[in-house]
């Protein structure tokens, strides 16, 4: 009996011009032409979020086609990651070159959902570039890493408007990436890839030798 395959669907790429469009090239701080950098990119069903280099986070929503802006206040500084998350409330988390992390509470209007904007800050743990961002499935913890090998750990309570936040690792080299899931959070640094258990805060590392 001949096999059945599936069929094969041709797309095509192009420059998201759109989207592009709707963010500036440059913007003028006084007497200075500054450029725009795009620095930070994340996606889902719903959203695309763009950071930049002077602080801004671009989010476009693909259901209404509209643009929208989100900054920090104070210092102008690059965001160098963004991650986004689609559970009961829409949220993206953003991360700069200073250490300063954010999280948006998105405005829906769908009944039942956030009605307001809010903004929960991870503060005075972090003193360099912001490197990954990963979100627990239901938006309840936030695990941040740092160039400098910090990782920290937020616990956001949406409904009381409280963020708290503690350093749970630090490694002796920049992380490059953070994932997680029941309760075990993958890190991987310059160095070498590990499992973090967070319930027992134990450490279990992933192969015996160290990156090159």
């Amino acid at each position: 009996m001949a096999s059945v395959t599936s069929p094969v669907i041709f797309k095509e790429f192009c420059p998201l011009y759109y989207l592009l469009n709707a963010i500036p090239t440059k913007i003028q701080k006084g007497f200075r032409s500054i450029v725009v950098y795009l620095t930070a990119l994340d996606t889902n069903g719903d959203y695309i979020a763009v950071g930049s280099s002077i602080g801004m986070l671009y989010l476009y929503c693909r259901n209404l086609n509209q643009m929208k802006k989100y900054n920090f206040e104070g210092k102008c500084e690059s965001i160098t990651f963004v991650k986004l998350l689609s559970c009961f409330d829409d949220l993206v988390a953003v991360g700069t070159a200073s250490g300063r992390v954010a999280v948006f509470q998105l405005v829906s209007s769908l009944p039942g959902r956030n009605k307001q904007l809010r903004r929960f800050d991870v503060a005075g743990i972090h003193k360099s570039s912001i490197t990954a961002l990963t979100w627990s499935p239901n938006g309840m913890k936030l695990f941040s890493g740092d160039d400098k090998g910090k990782i920290v750990y937020s616990a956001l309570d949406l409904d009381q408007g409280i963020c708290n936040s503690s350093l749970v690792l630090e490694e002796p080299s920049s992380i490059v990436q953070l994932d997680y899931n029941q309760k075990v959070l993958l890190v991987s640094t310059l160095q070498r890839t590990l499992l973090f258990y967070t319930e027992e805060k134990s450490v279990k590392q992933v192969g015996t030798q160290p990156r090159k």
